[in-house]
């Protein structure tokens, strides 16, 4: 047996732009006159974790901020609008996910964003996707530290009685990669629409979408 781990909510359904929307709502909500564009945010998502981008933005800026409460915001505003979003699995996703199970392949979702984002995001793409679809779920509460340390992976491996050899990594952020690599998986980088230009170096290949087929050949044990 074998895994397929996507490694974040955006390489499952691309969020990406609308996390962005979110910190600048929130920020607003906070009396905050920050305001991220696309540049500004491509550039920090280099970081995992809107807590730390907050509270780095705060220090670069000179300001004090709750970082802890504006993030709080930001979620609840995210976990909000995506419950009226159209939101879709992103291309090939969840044929690969079915062509996975149906090879016999575990199927894992290693995060580590909150329960509740994942949760928003798979009440918003049901009935295309549920929860039900993966052998382990994982989120910030599971591990002490966050990506881009690999203890998700980790922990992820650890549920699943599965090897690290046997098993893919699929990561939409550096930080991402890094983590999957930190714990000695094959990663296969799949850019969502904000970090389509950042660089993938790390991983073993960069692809537009998601194939089982050729998730599978990556594998060495396979």
């Amino acid at each position: 047996m074998s895994a397929v781990l996507f490694g974040s909510i955006s390489t499952i359904a691309d969020t990406s732009e609308l996390q962005r929307q979110s910190f600048n709502k929130a920020f607003a909500s906070h009396g905050l006159d920050w305001q991220w564009d696309r540049d500004d945010y491509l550039e920090m998502l280099g970081q995992n974790g809107g807590r730390d981008r907050i509270a780095q933005y705060a220090k670069d800026r000179g300001e004090t901020v709750d970082a802890d409460a504006v993030h709080k915001t930001k979620s609840e505003i995210f976990q909000r609008d995506l419950a009226s979003s159209d939101a879709r699995p992103r291309a090939e996703v969840v044929q690969t996910i079915r062509d996975a199970k149906t090879t016999g392949y575990k199927v894992g979702l290693v995060t580590t964003t909150s329960r509740q984002n994942i949760s928003a995001l798979l009440d918003a793409l049901n009935p295309d996707l549920t929860s039900d679809v993966f052998d382990v779920i994982v989120d910030a509460t599971d591990v002490e530290e966050p990506k881009p340390s690999g203890a998700a992976y980790e922990f992820a491996l650890a549920q699943l009685g599965e090897d690290a050899a046997g098993c893919i990594a699929i990561e939409d952020n550096v930080g991402g990669v890094e983590a999957a690599r930190a714990a000695g998986l094959t990663c296969v980088a799949f850019p969502n629409e904000n970090t389509a230009k950042h660089d993938f170096g790390a991983a073993q290949r960069r692809v537009e979408q998601v194939r089982f087929e050729e998730l599978e050949s990556l594998i060495p044990s396979r």
